[in-house]
């Protein structure tokens, strides 16, 4: 399946030099990737208000429903390294109903970018 992410600047940045390892999406709605996203699938990276630059392959994911703040600090404290996520995205998001954490594999960039014309808010949209 692929997926087309919404990404800040810098995140994309880290994915390519290799310093983000893990994508996290936490949310305190049920929105995707959240229970669509498996190993083998492809995910486009795209800069939010931007192009799309490059892709990942999904090594694995791992979803919580309503995880609880022991569940939260876990996440932080044993994948925060390789989430690579500020003090202030988890001060944002102490309490979430939602998170899936997405591992990277594979990654690369275009040279000529696909074509998508998105003009929603959506930070995730399933392609396939």
């Amino acid at each position: 399946m692929k997926h087309l992410a919404i990404f800040e600047k810098s995140l994309a940045e880290a994915i390519f030099l290799g310093s983000k390892k893990i994508d996290g999406r936490f949310s305190k709605i049920k929105v995707l990737p959240f229970g669509r996203i498996s190993k083998g699938d492809v995910v486009w990276i795209k800069i939010s208000g931007g192009k799309i630059l490059g892709y990942f392959k999904v090594l694995g994911s791992i979803s919580f429903d309503h995880p609880s703040s022991k569940e939260i600090e876990f996440i932080k404290s044993y994948y925060g390294s390789d989430l690579a996520l500020s003090d202030s995205f988890w001060r944002k998001r102490e309490v979430v109903n939602f998170a899936t954490l997405i591992f990277i594999d594979s990654v690369g960039k275009f040279l000529v970018p696909p074509k998508f014309v998105k003009k929603d808010l959506r930070p995730w949209v399933v392609l396939d």
